[in-house]
């Protein structure tokens, strides 16, 4: 008797979706913002799914995958993880004192913050303003 019944709740957790997946949590919505502080071009944002204390890394690549007009490069770095080298063709450059910056607007109205991680750690919550700013040091 108890071999169906685990039998059954093994099977019930295959048939009843969401369960066990990384969406069981729901998607949470993330706000991700381009701004070109030298160009001062327009700034572009995009909506971006963030499953529940997931990383900052997987939205962008979720949001890369599903929007033609976003795009970004990466190199991994041994010591301190992944490197954000450029976004939607705009490329930092040593020569040119250029980088892109992390900056997190935390809520609706909430101060803009410089995290101590980067991308490959940083985890959003939901309804915060990721900042991608490109800029000089």
């Amino acid at each position: 008797m108890m071999t169906i019944v685990s039998f059954l709740s093994a099977a019930l957790l295959l048939l009843v979706p969401g369960i066990l997946t990384e969406k069981a949590y729901g998607p949470n919505l993330i706000e991700l913002t381009i701004v070109n502080s030298i160009s001062n071009a327009p700034n572009e944002t995009y909506s971006a799914d963030i499953v529940f204390r997931g990383i900052l890394l997987g939205a962008m690549r979720r949001l890369q995958e599903t929007n033609a007009d976003f795009k970004f490069t990466y190199t991994e770095d041994p010591n301190y993880g992944p490197f954000l080298e450029s976004v939607n063709d705009v490329a930092g450059d040593s020569a040119e004192h250029t980088y892109w910056e992390l900056l997190v607007q935390t809520g609706e109205n909430g101060p803009v913050i410089r995290p101590d991680v980067g991308i490959g750690c940083y985890i959003p919550e939901p309804n915060d303003r990721i900042i991608l700013n490109f800029t000089k040091w």
